[in-house]
């Protein structure tokens, strides 16, 4: 078995066996009324971590950081302006081995011309440092077209759904791709306080 990643969640962890695989593409899905960033920061603040924020100033998502988790880690830079897809696969190309690389959110990379082909680029040099990536796919009200290219060529997806049940809001997670092994079955209930666990409490119909 190859190097992992984890998720700093005990129970995700035990369902991929340790962990994320290096060299594997991640797509986050979930909506925007969720707590996916809470997601993004556990699991970026694990281990060396290039966090791309694309939308947001990097200042801003170093505070978020520092106010969720304990980011001793993790490098915050932007990718933006003209040619963003050049300016991901150019910090790609520069990272030490064994790197985990979140970009936050994946959308404005996803409507650029030629996603693919930098996608594929970007697997390849993942696989080549050892590393892996976590895309953060907003699923709101316009998914951009490169959506379905994001989660074809992604390797593992985790899927949020938040629903309301006895007028407490809930939050699951899915794992329905899961490229060269067994997907989880079930559904994990995370509980975003301090740090995001799993509940294990059986909900009641």
């Amino acid at each position: 078995m190859g190097p992992r990643f984890t998720t700093g969640v005990d129970r995700l962890d035990r369902e991929l066996d340790g962990g994320i695989p290096a060299g594997s593409v991640v797509a986050l899905s979930a909506p925007p009324a969720s707590q996916s960033e809470r997601l993004l920061y556990e699991i970026a603040a694990q281990r060396r971590t290039l966090y791309v924020t694309t939308e947001r100033a990097a200042g801003a998502v170093e505070r978020a950081l520092r106010e969720s988790v304990s980011p001793g880690s993790v490098e915050v830079c932007e990718v933006g302006g003209g040619d963003p897809l050049t300016d991901l696969v150019r910090a790609v190309r520069a990272l030490n081995e064994r790197t985990l690389v979140v970009v936050d959110p994946v959308a404005p990379l996803e409507r650029t011309p030629n996603y693919r082909a930098a996608l594929t680029e970007l697997r390849s040099l993942l696989r080549g440092k050892d590393a892996a990536a976590v895309l953060h796919c907003v699923d709101g009200r316009a998914v951009p077209d490169g959506r379905d290219a994001t989660e074809y060529m992604a390797d593992v997806i985790f899927d949020l759904a938040v629903d309301v049940h006895r007028n407490q809001l809930r939050t699951r997670l899915t794992v329905p791709k899961l490229r060269g092994g067994d997907a989880p079955r079930d559904a994990l209930r995370l509980d975003f306080k301090r740090r995001v666990t799993v509940d294990n409490s059986r909900d009641i119909a």
